[in-house]
């Protein structure tokens, strides 16, 4: 079926699943599966085992998986982590898709997700196509505008070219740069992940993967919800100390 949403708002069990009353559950998941993942549990075997202990749903399973990563990485994460006042001059990598969608949710009321390496992720994850919804326009306002006051020497968008209307999605960034009068680039390539990794700059992302294999990165995007968004459906299940032995 066609994706027909003029939203990137919450899943309709989102209001239960992610409830107030849940999150200490959901916290006591997390702290299981970091401290599996420290030792050397795979992704996979550590959320099933954590998933079946406290009998979570699909969804809640998700957000567990996203907000964790083991001790090690959490160190080497922010040892990476790049602060808003070393961003002039600097160059910017930004993960399109990646940015946008967290903008998009956290305006339209989307899960949040505060993560162990306090970066903010959604569960609104684009899934071989990308469709232009009600809040594109104000997130890539809020976007170019925190750009601007940035000041980077150079900012280079990076979008999925398999993803369908990806092109439509670079014409409209070009389009808003040229309104805006910023100067930034937009690249289809076929696996920004590896470019983002690799590229020389910092890399604007949340995804863990390029976060763990990247030489910087910088927390825009929850730089922007916290500035901007004050409205955000944010649910923090982080933990950011070590987990004991």
């Amino acid at each position: 079926m066609p994706d027909s949403r003029s939203h990137r708002g919450p899943h309709p069990e989102d209001r239960g699943l992610f409830k107030p009353g849940t999150q200490d559950l959901l916290r006591a998941a997390v702290y299981d599966f970091c401290w599996l993942l420290s030792r050397g549990y795979n992704d996979h075997s550590a959320l099933k085992i954590v998933g079946d202990r406290y009998a979570l749903a699909k969804r809640q399973r998700t957000a567990v998986s996203r907000v964790s990563c083991s001790d090690v990485a959490l160190c080497e994460r922010r040892a990476k982590l790049v602060q808003p006042e070393q961003i002039r001059g600097a160059v910017l990598n930004l993960d399109g898709f990646n940015l946008l969608t967290t903008i998009e949710a956290a305006l339209s009321g989307g899960v949040v997700l505060g993560c162990r390496d306090a970066s903010f992720r959604d569960l609104a994850s684009v899934h071989g196509t990308w469709r232009r919804v009600s809040e594109t326009a104000r997130a890539l306002e809020l976007i170019s505008r925190m750009i601007a006051a940035l000041e980077p020497a150079e900012c280079r968008w990076y979008l999925d070219r398999p993803v369908s209307n990806s092109g439509r999605l670079r014409a409209l960034l070009l389009n808003h740069a040229a309104s805006v009068q910023l100067p930034w680039t937009v690249e289809l390539v076929n696996d920004p992940d590896q470019v983002l990794s690799q590229a020389e700059g910092i890399a604007v992302t949340s995804d863990s993967q390029i976060i763990n294999r990247c030489k910087a990165w910088f927390n825009f995007g929850r730089l922007i919800v916290e500035e901007h968004i004050a409205s955000a459906w944010i649910v923090d299940l982080g933990i950011d100390y070590a987990i004991e032995s």
